[in-house]
């Protein structure tokens, strides 16, 4: 089982399992083999005040999830009701078919690849919102 691989950029910041590592001068790559490790890359990560609109705030439940600042199972719940109200504004196939990853993702127990999955949609949200 290859397990998560993380593909880190020069100074990149990383947390796992609460504490932050920062790469060196090199990209690097590097494989976690343990599969309740919690992970979020920082540069990935949604401050409390940009959690404004539905899909950032979705997004932002998963991150207090991989970060583990809030009970993992409580917030897939949630994560899944989000996915389920998401579900009736996106209308197109490949919005829906995100949608559908990431709740995939959730049931799998895999919340950084369905975290991945929903920012996917962030820019689709802010030109339905007229953000851009």
């Amino acid at each position: 089982m290859p397990g998560l691989v993380l593909k880190l950029a020069p100074k990149e910041r990383v947390l796992v399992n609460g504490v932050v590592l920062e790469n060196g001068d090199r990209r690097s790559k590097i494989t976690v083999m343990t599969p309740a490790a919690r992970i979020l890359r920082l540069r990935d990560a949604i401050h409390p005040d940009e959690a404004t609109t539905p899909v950032r705030r979705v997004c932002y439940i998963l991150q207090l999830a991989l970060s583990g600042d809030v009970d993992e199972r409580a917030a897939h719940e949630q994560v899944l009701e989000g996915i389920a109200q998401l579900e009736s504004v996106f209308s197109d196939r490949d919005s829906k078919a995100h949608l559908s990853a990431a709740a995939q993702a959730i049931v799998d127990g895999m919340s950084y690849r369905a975290l991945k999955t929903l920012r996917l949609l962030i820019p689709r949200e802010a030109r339905l919102l007229g953000g851009h």
